[in-house]
C-alpha cells in the first residue's frame, strides 16, 4: 500500500482496514499513498483495459480514481463518511501506460457536511480532470461539535 499517515494519527489502522477492504481500488492496482487530515493522494496506471472507444482512459476510471481519493481525504476524521454529490471537469485525456495521481483536498467542513476538491495529474504535471464531492457523516460526532 505504501501508506503514509499524520505522525502519531490514530487513524493509521482504521484507514489501513478501510484499504484492505476497499477490493475495487485494490483489483484495479489503485494504491494510497498518503492520508492525512482532509486530504489523501493515490496513484493509478492506466491499462489497456481502462481504454474507450477513442483509444484514451475512459471517464469513469478518472471518476474512480478521483473518488477514491475523495472518499480516503473525507474518512481521514475516524467517523462514517460517504459521497453526497459529486461532479467531474475532463480536462485532457489520459493513455494507456499514464501513471495518474490523484490528490484531494478538504475545502470545507460543517456539521454533518464537508467538500472536497480532487485534482488528477500525469506523473509529469499535466492536469487531467478536476473533481468536487460533497460528503456527508453517517455516525460519529459533526464537526465542530
Amino acid at each position: 500500500m505504501g501508506t503514509e499517515f499524520e505522525p502519531g494519527g490514530a487513524g493509521h489502522s482504521r484507514i489501513a482496514a478501510l484499504y484492505a477492504r476497499d477490493e475495487t481500488c485494490r483489483a484495479l492496482g489503485i494504491a494510497l499513498d498518503e492520508v492525512s487530515s482532509g486530504r489523501a493522494l493515490m496513484r493509478m496506471r492506466v491499462t489497456a483495459g481502462m481504454l474507450n472507444g477513442h483509444g484514451t482512459a475512459h471517464g469513469g476510471y478518472l471518476f474512480l480514481l478521483a473518488d477514491a481519493a475523495f472518499s480516503y481525504a473525507c474518512n481521514s476524521y475516524g467517523p462514517v463518511t460517504v459521497a453526497q454529490a459529486a461532479q467531474v471537469t475532463f480536462l485532457a485525456p489520459a493513455a494507456v501506460d499514464d501513471d495518474l495521481v490523484a490528490e484531494a483536498v478538504e475545502r470545507a467542513r460543517s456539521g454533518r457536511h464537508g467538500i472536497y476538491d480532487v485534482t488528477v495529474r500525469q506523473a509529469a504535471g499535466k492536469v487531467v480532470a478536476e473533481f468536487r464531492g460533497q460528503s456527508v457523516m453517517l455516525s460519529g460526532k459533526p464537526f465542530g461539535d
